[in-house]
């Protein structure tokens, strides 16, 4: 356990992972309140996902520098700050009833998290003793999936009012209750994310004073080869195994994040249930993920992680057709499965992928991270398939995401790798 000393940076750090796990799954319910609000397509409300992604994607190696030249409290530090000055930039966007405020909003929360993410997991291991770190790195990380939780639960009980008109009914109103009913929905994010801003700059505050263990502040150096930049990307792209991990990873995480982002859409398009109710769903998902995730790992006492990542993808992939071509509840719950399966699937990949780089290791960990862009990419092109042929057809794009995941785990095991 951490020493007495060090007994307060880890409680501060260890937030951390709940404060990022609240803010990601945030946007699933964000979804579904600017469909509503502003009367947005499902290709335009994939964009949610897409300005929040690309914030982690551009920010991902600047986040590596800084934690570099002045340390991992610094980053931490930095990353707060934009988190908290996101959260907040949600009240002028609410007054302005711009879309794309919005969604620079989530640009500059993301890229904070982008900070938070780069330094805190290995902030984790320095701050106690050494035989000690691999207990408080998943200690910490077991408090991301009940920030995803929380999250949630705020974005349903705070946010989604339950008031919902169809679009006749909305275009029957009188113009001025019409604008009121639309600003209401729009304003009703303002009231979490401000509280949460406020929060998030406040324990910025406590890091920035609290005394860390002189590791945190240091310049982190990075055990390299001497070889540059440009010599790991070439190194890297001669290594077919390493570009199939990366591209495996963007569509995991773009079948992840599409998946749980038009949950509740799918829900509410299936079964006819309200917005609050339909958000359970998402919530039952996000529990399975986390059973998923104890599971996979007991199982992995028995079975290969990568064996059992092409079964698991594999199920993913059936699920994901189910929830194409199934009617009603029996889709939706098909729907909800995928996340216990896709649970491993991440941190498999990872490890596959940068196994036996040797000197190539911290740009290829760097590139294989850098893949979560899927989330930006692939979530919009399921919002544009839903917009042109319905909710369910949108299905078969994580349907062939899992598929390649599938071809991954299978090309690996046919090599002999069991990472």
């Amino acid at each position: 356990m951490p020493t007495r000393t060090a007994l307060l940076p880890v409680i501060l750090i260890t937030s951390l992972f709940f404060l990022w796990g609240m803010a990601n799954n945030l946007n699933d319910i964000l979804i579904t309140q600017f469909k509503k609000a502003f009367v947005l397509t499902d290709l335009e409300t994939g964009l949610v996902q897409s300005a929040f992604y690309l914030g982690y994607f551009v920010f991902a190696l600047p986040a590596g520098l800084l934690m570099r030249a002045y340390g991992y409290k610094a980053a931490v530090i930095f990353g707060l700050l934009l988190y908290g000055a996101g959260a907040l930039l949600f009240y002028p966007a609410a007054q302005a009833a711009e879309y794309r405020y919005f969604l620079i909003a989530l640009f500059v929360i993301a890229a904070g998290l982008a900070f938070l993410e780069t330094a805190a997991n290995p902030l984790i291991t320095v701050l106690g003793p050494t035989e000690t770190a691999a207990r408080r790195l998943n200690l910490a990380q077991a408090f991301n999936p009940a920030g995803s939780i929380t999250g949630l639960l705020i974005g349903k009980y705070a946010i989604l009012s339950g008031i919902e008109h169809s679009d006749a009914a909305l275009n029957a109103m009188p113009a001025a209750q019409q604008q009121a009913f639309l600003l209401a929905e729009t304003r009703a994010v303002q009231g979490p994310y401000i509280a949460i801003g406020l929060f998030v700059l406040a324990w910025a505050a406590l890091v920035a004073i609290a005394r860390f263990p002189a590791a945190a502040s240091r310049p982190v150096q990075v055990e390299t080869a001497t070889i540059g930049w440009r010599q790991s990307i070439t190194g890297l792209f001669a290594r077919p195994r390493f570009l199939f991990g990366v591209i495996a990873q963007f569509f995991y995480v773009g079948a992840q994040v599409g998946v749980w982002s038009y949950t509740i859409r799918y829900a509410q398009d299936a079964t006819g249930m309200g917005e609050r109710s339909a958000a359970d769903w998402i919530i039952a998902a996000t529990l399975l993920f986390l059973v998923g995730r104890f599971v996979g790992v007991a199982l992995m006492r028995r079975v290969t992680p990568v064996r059992l990542m092409a079964i698991y993808a594999a199920i993913c992939v059936a699920l994901a057709l189910g929830a194409a071509v199934l009617p009603g509840m029996a889709g939706l719950v098909a729907l909800t499965a995928i996340s216990f399966f896709m649970s491993v699937m991440f941190p498999t990949i990872f490890a596959l992928s940068v196994e036996g780089l040797g000197p190539y290791a911290y740009t290829g960990s760097s590139l294989v991270v850098m893949a979560i862009v899927g989330g930006a990419v692939l979530t919009p092109v399921m919002g544009a398939v839903s917009t042109v042929a319905g909710i369910q057809a949108a299905m078969l794009v994580p349907a062939f995401c899992f598929a390649v995941v599938t071809a991954f785990a299978l090309s690996n095991l046919r090599g002999g790798r069991s990472a």
